[in-house]
């Protein structure tokens, strides 16, 4: 039997749909999703599914019914078309000239997707209330926004406080133009590494719903233990899968406990070598600046507990470790003890 592509680096769905990529379907949780959520934020480790899922989100929302045949929702969504707004903050975000030109751009890119011109080029936010606007009108339905790596142009410069601070309250601002145009928007969704509290960036949208740590979507990114078992199966015949699941299943969101999406790819499409690959790659730039800067004394990290409260405070002025190393996937989540622990080798992973 010829085994399906590894889908190595690829976060695009509709690639891996029609070139026959192994895909995990999520579309179960999607549906859940839209059906009963309309502002939504999900926080994950990078390198974890979640522009994979935006894009899926992305490809639902477009009406692409034939991408999604065999799939859970293939029969229980109607598959309705939505102009989609999609923001990925790729690019030079060191100053808040550079972000507002990354806004600039992503706004182009938008319209000319949609085939709209705004007119609107005095600030990337009356850019983004005329895109909303023109889009809901031209297509006469509900705008779908869709926001990869909301807090990227925060934490590229975290460990400058008054730069990322400056940076806050553009993003701050330019986020509230969502909240602005409620009456044209069918579906918001943002992801990002870090939760910045309510009281900072998400001020202007306090009407999100943080799926994060919500049982029911505590599979929404990453591999179970049966996807292991089944989808997997073919390719791990000779692995001790025992070994396997000692090196790279470690999170867990309330649910099952979860594989790293690129640590399982790179090891079978590493002939089976047992290493760090997340850490390899998927070590944010902002927490090495931040533990340098600072001087964190590691080892009193071990085996730390935090509460809901503490996770839900982390601001620019109130940085903790033990938060930015659970949100940035250093720590793992107990569903039996809803306690969070660091990583087994974190502290010598980062000396």
């Amino acid at each position: 039997m010829k085994l399906q592509k590894l889908p190595i680096g690829i976060q695009t769905f509709s690639k891996i749909r029609e070139e026959n990529y192994i895909y995990i379907d999520k579309t179960k949780e999607a549906l859940e999703l839209i059906e009963n959520y309309s502002y939504v934020f999900l926080s994950r480790p990078r390198r974890f599914g979640k522009s994979l899922f935006l894009d899926t989100l992305e490809e639902l929302f477009s009406g692409n019914k034939t991408l999604f045949e065999g799939l859970y929702i293939y029969d229980k969504y109607d598959f309705e078309a939505h102009p989609v707004i999609k923001i990925s903050w790729a690019g030079d975000l060191q100053t808040l000239d550079g972000v507002k030109e990354r806004a600039f751009d992503v706004f182009r890119e938008n319209q000319e997707k949609l085939e709209i011109d705004c007119n609107a080029t005095s600030s990337p936010s009356s850019c983004f209330d005329a895109l909303i606007k023109e889009a809901s009108k031209k297509y006469n339905q509900k705008v779908v926004i869709l926001i990869d790596e909301y807090d990227k142009p925060i934490l590229d410069v975290i460990e400058d406080e008054k730069q990322a601070k400056i940076h806050r309250e553009f993003m701050k601002g330019l986020y509230s133009i969502i909240k602005e145009n409620d009456k044209y928007i069918r579906f918001v969704f943002l992801t990002g590494v870090s939760k910045f509290s309510k009281s900072s960036i998400f001020s202007g949208l306090n009407m999100l719903t943080d799926i994060s740590l919500n049982k029911k979507f505590g599979d929404i990114c990453g591999y179970s233990q049966n996807d292991i078992e089944t989808s997997f199966k073919p390719y791990l015949v000779d692995v001790d899968l025992a070994k396997f699941k000692h090196w790279y299943n470690g999170y867990n969101f309330l649910k099952s406990a979860m594989y790293n999406p690129f640590d399982v790819l790179q090891f079978i499409g590493n002939d089976f070598l047992f290493d760090n690959y997340w850490f390899t790659t998927g070590t944010p730039t902002f927490l090495i600046k931040l533990i340098e800067k600072n001087n964190y004394f590691l080892p009193k990290l071990s085996n730390i507990t935090l509460g809901k409260q503490l996770l839900d405070s982390f601001d620019i002025s109130n940085i903790d470790l033990e938060v930015i190393l659970y949100q940035s996937g250093y720590q793992c989540l107990s569903a039996d003890t809803r306690e969070k622990h660091l990583y087994s080798g974190v502290e010598k992973s980062l000396k």
